[in-house]
């Protein structure tokens, strides 16, 4: 391969790496080519792609991204797994796929920002709820305090409310009486 073609296979990677929120390394030995179109796919619709790359070069785009704790996983055969919008989807797409499929495609490990993950990592990402759910807790945990104090502070004007009430009707039956 040519000094240039390598540059900008290198420039495409490093640009991965930077808008990345995960990216999962696998080892693809294997694997035919219509399983690589598939995982792809399934990539492509949970806001990923799914990119067979050269140790080499892989190393050289994560360095210049400072994604440089991954080395030990660039050996092998490598794909990676890029997730762009949420990391759980593309964690999921992909486990999901191994996992249906009952693949040989392994996860050696990955990256989250600038945090290395362990197959292990990956995996419990998937068991994490979505991010619509997280905001929905992190937004009740917020409404809690509010609600409590909320309740506190109307709790005095509706016992005097329910003592008039009852005052009231204990004199509107005084007088029919």
């Amino acid at each position: 391969m040519k000094k240039e073609a390598k540059a900008v296979i290198i420039e495409e990677l490093r640009e991965s790496f930077s808008k990345a929120s995960i990216g999962i390394l696998t080892n693809y030995k294997g694997l035919k080519t219509v399983d690589l179109l598939e995982i792809r796919k399934k990539l492509r619709q949970a806001g990923g792609k799914f990119e067979v790359v050269k140790n080499t070069l892989a190393r050289f785009a994560a360095e210049k991204v400072g994604v440089n704790q991954i080395d030990s996983l660039l050996n092998d055969t490598t794909a990676i797994a890029f997730g762009f919008r949420d990391a759980r989807e593309a964690a999921v797409a992909l486990s999901d796929y191994i996992r249906t499929t009952k693949s040989t495609l392994t996860i050696k490990g990955g990256f989250l920002g600038q945090r290395l993950l362990t197959p292990r990592d990956v995996q419990t990402i998937t068991t994490l709820p979505t991010r619509e759910v997280l905001l929905a807790m992190l937004l009740g945990q917020l409404q809690a305090p509010v609600a409590r104090l909320m309740g506190q502070l109307n709790a005095p004007i509706a016992g005097l409310a329910n003592v008039l009430n009852a005052r009231m009707k204990q004199l509107e039956g005084g007088s029919n009486g």
